[in-house]
């Protein structure tokens, strides 16, 4: 190495990938705005410099707790996509949704529905990217469900758009509830029963009715 010449960067003195994932349950339990800085870099073990280094400002760091979000905790949904029949993909992720959000060991309810749902103004970046996981997710499986009406396994009269938004409603609203202490057995019955006016491959029904 020439004089005076600058190392090439130092490795980092903490695992990145723990500390995001010890970031994600801070977010997950106290929301955008209840997690403060320190809240944030005290569970991860790291300082408020090595944080911006590694993840950004805390909104950055934020998004990348949903990504990882998504991708674990969260990956149920994209398993259920890959089901046979639209009955299977709700029953799927509806089962999902109540095992995520009771899960020991993990926090209750879930982080894409709780994270910002009494954010103001600061948290307005967090919001808005909370609704759009959500309508993305939502529209993920609109698309499944036109496959099954494309396919017959849902009647022609079958509306994807509204089964999907039914579907999400139900799994959020299972979120709230177990965020309130709902116990998983009663919470699975919610699931079962939502499921009980699923529309049939033939008729006009729509679900709830």
């Amino acid at each position: 190495m020439e004089t005076g010449q600058k190392p090439i960067g130092r490795p980092r003195g903490f695992d990145a990938d723990k500390a995001l994932e010890l970031a994600m349950r801070v977010f997950w339990e106290q929301g955008y705005e209840g997690a403060s800085l320190t809240d944030l870099t005290h569970a991860m073990g790291i300082t408020r410099t090595s944080m911006y280094a590694a993840f950004g400002n805390k909104e950055d760091l934020f998004r990348k707790a949903l990504d990882r979000y998504t991708e674990g905790p969260a990956s149920y949904g994209a398993r259920a996509l890959q089901e046979p029949t639209a009955l299977q993909v709700a029953t799927a992720f509806l089962d999902g949704s109540v095992r995520a959000t009771t899960h020991p060991g993990w926090p209750t309810g879930c982080l894409g529905v709780q994270a910002s749902l009494a954010a103001g103004e600061p948290g307005g970046h967090a919001r808005d990217a909370l609704i759009a996981w959500r309508n993305e997710h939502t529209a993920f499986l609109r698309d499944r469900f036109q496959k099954a009406v494309d396919e017959g396994d849902l009647s022609p009269g079958t509306d994807p758009g509204l089964l999907a938004r039914y579907l999400m409603t139900v799994a959020n609203g299972i979120a709230v509830q177990a965020a309130s202490g709902t116990a998983r057995d009663e919470l699975q019955q919610v699931a079962d029963m939502a499921l009980q006016s699923w529309p049939p491959a033939t008729g006009p029904e729509q679900p709830g009715g």
